[in-house]
């Protein structure tokens, strides 16, 4: 697949090894800080995306997308080690897990890199007739008291279709969907809301009705679904605008 160029970034998909642990030191320094490589065996099975500087090639932002030929095989995604996911067993189009998305602690214009991701995703979407895209979305750190508002705006207003409603699998999690009470204030549940998530739920996008605690990488995360029909006319064309003008 070419490359997608916009603005003062690119995004490409890894060629090398060397790309990839580019991939896996930059995740190190955003999930666990310093040096080092956050690798684990899902590497092996994913496409890497990785945004990078035009005009330096140092890398500022990257994901990893796992493609599944439908639900039938949601047990091998990273997803299925924290949520019980059976219900989307009888899901019968193309999934895709996107997975460990960031970006580059010291870039001031994280919305252009996720605006320029988006738009490589829809074209890979469409390329390959995915139906659902779905991940974890993580909230930096284990305390839910910081996240309050956001987690009741999720309640209220996100959950996903019982259909496709994940169970708890992990042994430690928050329950917002059945614990909180809270009407949540709007400006306050956006602000706290991650970038990532909040770009799934413009679209459309649902959550599964707990949050799971996850010391290893110290966030908290909802899984995540959007299914492809559901995303916005209007926001479709923008995205398949973006791509279709910056591919070169």
């Amino acid at each position: 697949m070419p490359t997608l160029t916009t603005g003062r970034y690119t995004a490409r998909f890894a060629e090398t090894e060397a790309d990839i642990r580019s991939a896996q030191a930059l995740r190190h320094r955003c999930f666990r800080g310093g040096d080092g490589l956050d690798a684990d065996s899902f590497d092996e099975r994913c496409r890497h995306m990785l945004i990078e500087d035009a005009a330096t090639q140092t890398l500022v932002g990257c994901c990893r997308l796992m493609p599944l030929e439908n639900g039938a095989r949601i047990g091998d995604s990273y997803a299925a080690q924290y949520y019980e996911l059976s219900a989307l067993q009888s899901y019968d189009a193309p999934m895709i897990e996107m997975g460990r998305f960031c970006i580059a602690p010291d870039v001031l214009d994280g919305a252009d890199i996720l605006r320029l991701a988006w738009a490589m995703m829809t074209r890979y979407v469409e390329d390959e007739g995915i139906g659902m895209l779905f991940g974890c979305s993580s909230f930096q750190g284990t305390d839910a008291a910081r996240y309050l508002d956001a987690f009741a705006m999720l309640r209220d207003r996100h959950l996903a279709p019982k259909r496709w409603l994940p169970r708890v699998k992990a042994p430690k999690v928050f329950r917002f969907a059945q614990r909180m009470r809270r009407k949540p204030n709007a400006k306050l549940a956006l602000s706290a809301m991650p970038p990532l998530l909040r770009s799934y739920l413009v679209m459309g996008g649902w959550v599964s009705d707990h949050a799971v605690v996850d010391h290893d990488l110290n966030t908290m995360h909802v899984f995540t679904g959007l299914e492809v029909r559901a995303v916005p006319p209007a926001r479709l064309r923008l995205l398949r605008a973006v791509s279709g003008q910056a591919f070169g």
